[in-house]
């Protein structure tokens, strides 16, 4: 087998990728307000939890565990993190604004200054390093108040307190943060409305018309987001920011031809079609009525729709965690629990201990899918594996199976940028560890960096760096990697 040394371009964004709900802490501290975050409780009956018809945002302390408050105390460490990321050599640091600790509340007129210095100091550091800030505006962390008293994005009314929001901090900060996301994975409200919506059965999540509305009041935010930026300064950069999920039919079966091609459709395409192409795409009728919706009886205007069309993002971020297989026509006991976005158990694939299946080249494929159908530069902005680390008797961290899902999924990064695919970087997810967002655990650990932190909040908060964090150094060092030659 014959290799050749693939290089990546000079100006290429390696980076990592973090969450304010899942590593700031500080719940609490400076005058920050309670996030829907903050009320989602701890361990693998998270998500079952929010399901259930009584929940509804409210925190019970006797009863649960609450993770995400103390987070892995980024508030108080962020030097001493971000010094480690400079170690690595990260040119870019993907993070999110908390925003309730900007408006606590979410429908205030002013800001809580003391939010937005904390915000202040994290920047400043990144600049230190020459590590550019990549600001997500809104990533599963609305405040909770605008999901009690408002409903949730159902409500026409939280445009108004995320144009407030976004205006603050693109106005803040603008000339030091060039590249920018509207809303994190907003696509994944088809199957976790909760997350990003802070919509819950309680308060109509089981209403497919409650979720297109909230999309359509998402997609009008984010394109006045867009507005504000480009306004304030033409080349800031500002995208969309969707989960991708490669999806294949089971077999050539027209009928599993078709589920996949659905399944793309809802899950892959309508929520970046929206924000990168400036209008609703043909199949959105059909897909509405398929959900029970009917478009006329949505609050949709022709100002929106303008808006929209003169407003799209700049470029297409997503995360990629796993493929997926649509089958209509076979055994249902062939169905795979472990994928976030269902299907059935591809033959051909290996699983990680969660059960989601491991497919790099689907990356590839994701990247020529996005960027044939966009023609907008994409951006990978998570990409990860969770695993269960331990420290050695000598203080090392050997993540191996950490190494070897990333470093086959670079190697397809690199065959898509041969493909002519224009990519701007890649910042995998949870460079450090921190609180997963799927069940509010610490041990399923992502990052290229320990954290002494159990599920119920012991440890030392001491850093120590993995086997992977060395690798990832030496990736960006050589900004290159061996691929198999194919000719």
């Amino acid at each position: 087998m014959t290799t050749k040394n693939f290089k990546f371009p000079d100006n290429f964004l390696w980076g990592g990728a973090t969450a304010a709900n899942q590593l700031e802490g500080a719940y609490d501290v400076d005058g920050k307000g309670l996030s829907i975050a903050d009320a989602m409780p701890g361990g693998k009956e998270r998500f079952k939890v929010l399901a259930d018809s009584h929940y509804n945002f409210d925190i019970n302390p006797d009863k649960y565990v609450y993770p995400n408050h103390e987070g892995i105390d980024f508030y108080h460490h962020y030097k001493e993190d971000i010094a480690l990321f400079a170690e690595m050599g990260f040119k870019v640091y993907r993070f999110s604004i908390a925003w309730s600790r900007i408006f606590p509340q979410g429908d205030e007129f002013e800001p809580n200054e003391a939010g937005l210095k904390f915000y202040d100091a994290v920047i400043k550091e990144c600049l230190k390093y020459n590590i550019q800030p990549v600001i997500t505006i809104s990533h599963y962390e609305m405040p909770l108040n605008l999901a009690k008293k408002y409903g949730g994005w159902k409500n026409r009314q939280l445009i108004e307190f995320y144009e407030r929001f976004a205006d603050v901090v693109l106005s803040r900060y603008h000339k030091q943060v060039k590249y920018w996301m509207t809303f994190n994975e907003i696509n994944s409200a088809l199957h976790f409305p909760a997350l990003s919506m802070g919509l819950v059965p309680s308060n109509g999540s089981e209403n497919f018309k409650n979720i297109f509305q909230a999309w359509h009041n998402q997609f009008v935010a984010s394109s006045k987001a867009v507005k504000i930026a480009h306004e304030l300064n033409p080349d800031l950069a500002v995208g969309c920011m969707v989960i991708y999920t490669t999806t294949y039919a089971f077999d050539s079966n027209p009928v599993n031809q078709a589920a996949a091609m659905k399944q793309n459709q809802e899950f892959n395409q309508f929520c970046a079609d929206v924000q990168a192409r400036g209008e609703y795409p043909a199949f959105t009728r059909r897909m509405m009525k398929e959900h029970g919706v009917v478009w006329e009886d949505l609050d949709i205007r022709d100002e929106d729709l303008a808006l929209l069309k003169k407003y799209p993002v700049d470029y297409v971020a997503f995360s990629y965690y796993m493929s997926s297989v649509e089958d209509k026509t076979n055994n249902p006991d062939n169905k795979i629990t472990g994928n976030l976005m269902g299907g059935v158990k591809n033959p051909f694939l290996e699983a990680s201990d969660g059960g989601w299946q491991i497919d790099p080249t689907g990356l590839r494929i994701a990247l020529n899918e996005l960027y044939n159908r966009y023609q907008k530069p994409l951006f990978i902005v998570e990409n990860g594996i969770g695993g269960y680390d331990k420290v050695d008797t000598d203080g090392s961290i050997n993540d191996d199976y950490h190494i070897a899902y990333l470093d086959a999924h670079v190697k397809a990064i690199a065959e898509a940028l041969e493909d002519g695919v224009d990519l701007m970087g890649y910042t995998p997810w949870g460079c450090i560890d921190l609180v997963s967002a799927s069940t509010g655990e610490m041990s399923k650990r992502y990052g290229f960096i320990y954290v002494d932190l159990d599920d119920n909040g012991e440890g030392t908060l001491d850093r120590r760096r993995k086997k992977s964090f060395y690798w990832y150094k030496d990736l960006i060092g050589r900004n290159g990697i061996e691929l198999e030659a194919e000719y």
